[in-house]
């Protein structure tokens, strides 16, 4: 028997043997940076995503992808509204309707998920400050199911509002506030950042889950006014996929969608870019074990340039154990327990921020200290062309992995949503990729060296003198529990085994010592920009 596993073994690898210089040989001629955008032969990186798209008379716009290797339809809606289209004294109603939406509407008033599910379908919504989205996974037998469900909260949702549901659903987002932020380790943080970054009438100086004084305060009139104002078609773009028939797709559509009116014109927040004059800090006490440092620049909007570039440094600083704040931090110096770094960028503006949890013991001067010490290092030399390269490699991959399911989180419905509302080009998959492509060594250096200057913010976070437990229970055992949820709100059931791209953003881009500390939900790949 083992003389039979022995000989299927070195069977196995004489027969992958000859495919192995072609991986090896993929990186080979390059200087500074990746390849051209085409693979050797000249084919494409990713796989062609093949649509068909129509507009409705009210301004609705659909996105067909046909995928028919699995018996399963995808319908997903994204909404072009935020919390950065509310103003201050009227914060949170985009994620308080984000849950009004679960509530049913005029021709289903019940329970938004039990038909669903008892289809056996998949569901779930999230709120960022630039959109709000809905998806289903279903059965490909039920796809009229999901399209008439979507359509009729669009169109009906106000019609069986009550005072009710509205006060339930104030009680439980504030109960999601005082878990996910007020009780949770680190959790003021974001807060303190957004109000630091920007000022009080730019549309990110809120947190997405908003003021629980201002929903409080809120009439039903005002709730509803926030509705028809940008839960409309005109406003929203719809996408099917998966295995279904285009032609009995689109009948069903303009069967549910057609007849909702359209709605008024939308204007878009559109402030000047922030910036901050000088180095500022904020120091805190937390019920935490562990110090950390947050340090946070002003970067550039999603899409924009310097975009990518900023993406690639953030890979090369904090990308997996073999960047370089990890290795420094963590594996030489052993002062930090986990470092991560983000180029996050939204809709109108971005930040880049850069994370370290330091060890027990360890003082936040000195995980100050080191960070600085390698940000003078990638500010004085240019990356080398295998960092370049290697921080390439794997947004290449995180884009392929979010290609592998049809829906849900990152499926290709979402990102096909994602590109038509923030570019206007559902098909954007290659020319995203190409991007990245494009970023040499030389680009990273001016980035580092224009964008991680001293006008920056830096918080510290150090555990309570008063001790490390309060009535919210035991401070957690280790940083990965202490890493604060996202400020992006997410409602209903999460997606199970979804390969999952980050797009609960419009570019969220993480790259983590530890793999954590994404500002997605759990399960998200948070290298993929789409």
């Amino acid at each position: 028997m083992l003389y039979k596993r022995l000989l299927a073994t070195l069977i196995a690898t004489l027969l992958l043997a000859p495919a192995l210089p072609a991986f090896a040989q993929k990186g080979k001629g390059r200087k500074g940076g990746p390849a051209p955008v085409t693979q050797r032969g000249g084919g494409r990186t990713l796989p062609p995503i093949n649509i068909s798209e129509f507009k409705l008379a009210n301004g609705l716009r659909v996105i067909l992808h046909e995928d028919h290797s699995t018996p399963i339809v995808a319908v997903n809606v994204w909404y072009h509204v935020g919390s950065k289209n509310e103003v201050p004294g009227r914060t949170g109603f985009a994620h308080l309707f984000e849950h009004m939406m679960f509530q049913g509407s005029k021709n289903y008033n019940n329970d938004y998920f039990k038909p669903l599910q008892e289809a056996g379908a998949n569901l779930n919504g999230s709120t960022n400050p630039d959109r709000t989205n809905y998806w289903e996974v279903l059965p490909a037998n039920f796809l009229e199911l999901g399209v008439f469900m979507e359509a009729d909260r669009m169109g009906g949702l106000l019609e069986a509002m009550t005072e009710e549901k509205l006060a339930n659903q104030r009680d439980v987002v504030k109960n999601e506030k005082r878990q996910r932020i007020d009780n949770q380790p680190y959790g003021m943080v974001f807060g303190k950042i957004a109000e630091a970054m920007y000022p009080p009438d730019h549309p990110y100086h809120w947190l997405v889950i908003g003021s629980l004084e201002d929903l409080s305060a809120a009439s039903m009139d005002d709730v509803k006014d926030f509705f028809r104002r940008y839960y409309v078609p005109n406003n929203a773009s719809l996408t099917i996929a998966g295995d279904f028939n285009p032609a009995e797709a689109r009948r069903l559509v303009e069967k549910h969608f057609g007849p909702i009116p359209r709605g008024g014109e939308i204007t878009r927040p559109n402030p000047p870019q922030p910036k901050l004059a000088k180095e500022t800090r904020i120091d805190l006490d937390d019920r935490v074990q562990l110090p950390r440092v947050y340090m946070v620049w002003h970067s550039v909007p999603a899409y924009s340039k310097d975009d990518a570039t900023l993406d690639t440094l953030a890979l090369i600083l904090g990308g997996g154990k073999s960047s370089r704040l990890f290795k420094s931090l963590v594996y030489d110096k052993q002062i930090a327990q986990q470092v991560s770094v983000s180029n996050g960028t939204s809709e109108i503006a971005g930040t880049f921020t850069i994370v370290a949890t330091g060890k027990p013991g360890t003082t936040t001067a000195q995980l100050e200290e080191a960070i600085n010490a390698e940000l003078a290092k990638v500010k004085a030399t240019p990356p080398t062309a295998a960092e370049v390269e290697r921080a390439y490699n794997s947004r290449e991959a995180s884009f392929v992995y979010g290609l592998q399911t049809v829906g849900g989180f990152g499926g290709k419905d979402d990102q096909l949503n994602s590109y038509a509302t923030f570019l206007n080009k559902p098909v954007y998959f290659e020319q995203d990729l190409a991007r990245y492509r494009a970023v040499r060594a030389a680009d990273v250096h001016r980035a580092a060296t224009s964008y991680l200057t001293d006008k920056r913010l830096i918080v510290t976070v150090v555990p309570r003198a008063s001790g490390a437990t309060s009535a919210a229970g035991p401070a957690p055992q280790s940083p990965r529990e202490g890493i604060a949820p996202a400020p992006a709100q997410t409602a209903g059931q999460q997606q199970a085994g979804a390969a999952n791209a980050a797009s609960q953003t419009p570019r969220s881009g993480t790259a983590s010592g530890t793999g954590a500390a994404t500002d997605t939900p759990a399960g998200a790949q948070a290298q993929s920009k789409t």
